[in-house]
Parts: structure tokens; C-alpha cells; sequence
């Protein structure tokens, strides 16, 4: 089978459109899906900055969307014709994934980051046989085409207009991250307080989760257009050059936030952010920090706590539902940080992002 997918082939250079080739079609517990939108992710762009971490030539993408066009094997996932959502991998053996926390798989890494699952390493190839990278998070969705586990797909609402299903592709990783955190991870709910440091996608879908939750919520960013985004969406927000943030957090949330949540791993900002919480309070950082962190004296007294969240704790299969729930009862209107880009146009897309100019693209075949 052949089609249309962005193969970025080294490290700096562009990602490129070029017909690729999938040489098999499903086996037991796979699908194939045809998609309908893919959401380009940091974690999409950071494989430049970790280069010879992750297996290249590849076809990336980990947020896609779509209809399912075959599926492999007599089991009871999703069948032609079930629109559903992608998210990660997981074995669905090993103790995390057993205990409903597949984010923390024991071969988390090697199945999304490194190479995938070997049995699937000849299986996509260029136009001339060349060999690119098994399935990047079990996807590779910056495709027309993306085979992928059945565990991974999601379904979704049959209703649901087929323009309307690529842009749900976020809600498999980073959107899912920060309602997740929000939802799972910190269990907030009225009468909580929420900072989150970071309005990207996965700061403002932790806004967005913490006033559908009836928490309140505290914005912290230096983009203006972000911090007005957050505002839409029902938070405080804050400008993170203005003085004494941890201050001004614990004054508008009588005494200090309950939950704090890092998008930025800026080690600064984490500080503020943990001088931020009331006693007991709960930290959760998402992102790679980006230097050392110091913690300054005095910022874990008291019981504050703080911990690493992958994919907000969340179960995809549980998780993705809701999200679609909240979004379709006008509670979760994650749309509103989407800006479309056909696949052609990646490069622009990749741009817009690393520069801020849009909070999240999503690539449409």
C-alpha cells in the first residue's frame, strides 16, 4: 500500500512529503487507520534537539485522528468504519499497565521513543524500499495512512462530522497531558486552586480542565495573546515577568494554590511555582527541564510535594471519552487553540509552533 506521509530524514533538514510504502497489512491487534488530522506536538520537534536518541528516516506524529479502514485478528477492538482517536503505546503486560497506568509502561521508551516494536521494523519503507523507523508512539501519523496497535485507537462519537475528527487528534497526547494532570494526577475539583505555569496547549487544557472541574485557575506566561486565551478560558492570568509571582498567586488564592503545574521546565519558575502552594500543596511538572534544578530553601516545607507527570496519569480509553464529552457539552473547548495546516505545508506548520505563532497546528492529509 502507498501514500503520502512527511519522512523527516536527518536531524536539520526539512521534513519532506514523499510517497511511502506500508508492505503488510494488519496483524492480530492492529488496525489501520486512514487520518483525518494529526496534531504536531513539542515532543515531535524536540527529536532535533536530542538528535541520534530517535531512529531516523521516519515518518513522526503522534496525535492523529481518523477512520479505521481494516483491522487484523478476531479481537474486540475497534472495526471498519470506527472513527477513533490515536494515542500511545504500551505493552498492556507489564505491571504499570496492568495497574491502569500504561503512561509509565516498562517499555514506554523503546515503544514510542526508540525504534517500536521489532516485528514491525521492515514493514515501512520509502518509495525505493528504503527502510524508515518502526511506528513513532505506535503511530506515525504524519501520513494519509498509520497502522497502528488496536490498544492505541480509541473510539470516538460515529456522529461526529469527518471535519471535525482531525482536530480531535491533540486529545491523544498533549491536550490529554495537561486535563490530565488537572483531572487525574491532582483530583481538583470546586473549591481548588490551580496555577499553571506555561499557556501552550497543555497549560491551557489544564485551564481548561480546571474550570470544567469548578476549580479556579491561575495563568502564568509571557505571551500576551496566551494569557488572553486563559482569560477566555476562565483563568487569573499573570504575566511570568511581573514581580513576586508567588506572592501575587498565594493573594488570589487565599493563602496559596492547592496545585501548581510546570509546562516550561524553567527551573525559575518551578521555584515560584512551589513558593506558590499552601501547605501540602502538590507540583506536577510535565515538560523536560531544560537546566539543573536548584531547589531554593524552603520551597518543599510544609508537606509540598512535588512529582513528574507522563500523559496526565490518564487511561487513553477513559480518558479520550470524557474529554470528547466535556468538549461536545461546550465544557472543554480545546478547539479554539487549533490552527489547521495541510500535510504539504508541515514545514510552516513546524515553524509557526517553534515560534510561537500558533498554540497548536494540527496537519491534515
Amino acid at each position: 500500500m502507498r501514500f503520502d506521509a512527511a519522512v523527516l530524514r536527518s536531524y536539520e533538514d526539512p521534513f519532506a512529503v514523499e510517497e511511502v510504502m506500508l508492505n503488510a497489512g494488519p496483524g492480530d491487534g492492529e488496525v489501520l487507520v486512514r487520518i483525518a488530522g494529526c496534531g504536531m506536538c513539542r515532543t515531535d520537534l524536540a527529536v532535533r534537539r536530542s538528535a541520534g536518541r530517535s531512529p531516523l528516516p521516519a515518518v513522526l506524529g503522534h496525535e492523529g485522528a481518523g477512520v479505521v479502514v481494516e483491522a487484523g485478528g478476531s479481537g474486540t477492538g475497534p472495526i471498519p468504519g470506527d472513527h477513533v482517536v490515536l494515542s500511545f503505546d504500551s505493552c498492556g503486560h507489564c505491571r504499570s499497565c496492568l495497574g491502569a497506568a500504561p503512561a509509565y509502561c516498562d517499555g514506554f521508551a523503546a515503544l514510542n521513543l526508540f525504534g517500536g516494536r521489532p516485528e514491525n521494523a521492515a514493514r515501512f519503507t520509502d518509495a525505493s524500499g528504503g527502510g524508515l523507523a518502526p511506528r513513532w508512539f505506535g503511530q506515525s501519523s504524519f501520513a494519509a495512512y498509520a497502522m497502528v496497535p488496536a490498544r492505541n485507537a480509541v473510539r470516538v462519537d460515529p456522529a461526529l462530522p469527518l471535519e471535525l475528527l482531525g482536530p480531535l487528534g491533540p486529545l491523544g497526547c498533549g491536550i490529554l497531558t495537561g486535563a490530565g494532570a488537572v483531572l487525574n494526577s491532582f483530583g481538583a475539583g470546586p473549591g481548588d486552586t490551580v496555577a499553571v505555569f506555561g499557556a501552550g496547549a497543555v497549560g491551557l487544557a489544564a485551564v481548561m480542565a480546571a474550570t470544567a472541574a469548578g476549580a479556579v485557575a491561575v495563568a502564568v506566561d509571557r505571551h500576551p495573546e496566551r494569557l488572553a486565551l486563559a482569560e477566555k478560558f476562565g483563568a487569573t492570568a499573570l504575566h511570568a515577568a511581573s514581580g513576586d509571582l508567588p506572592g501575587r498567586i498565594r493573594r488570589l488564592t487565599d493563602g496559596g494554590a492547592r496545585y501548581a503545574l510546570d509546562t516550561t521546565g524553567s527551573a525559575p519558575l518551578i521555584n515560584d511555582a512551589l513558593r506558590s502552594l499552601r501547605p501540602r500543596g502538590h507540583l506536577g511538572l510535565v515538560a523536560r527541564l531544560h537546566t539543573e534544578l536548584p531547589l531554593e530553601t524552603g520551597t518543599l516545607d510544609r508537606g509540598r510535594r512535588i512529582s513528574h507527570i507522563c500523559e496526565g496519569d490518564a487511561v487513553p480509553a477513559l480518558m479520550i471519552p470524557r474529554l470528547t464529552g466535556l468538549w461536545q457539552a461546550g465544557r472543554f473547548p480545546f478547539d479554539q487553540l487549533i490552527r489547521t495546516y495541510p500535510l504539504t505545508d508541515i514545514n510552516e506548520a513546524e515553524a509557526d509552533c517553534e515560534a510561537g505563532r500558533v498554540v497548536k497546528p494540527v496537519l491534515i492529509p
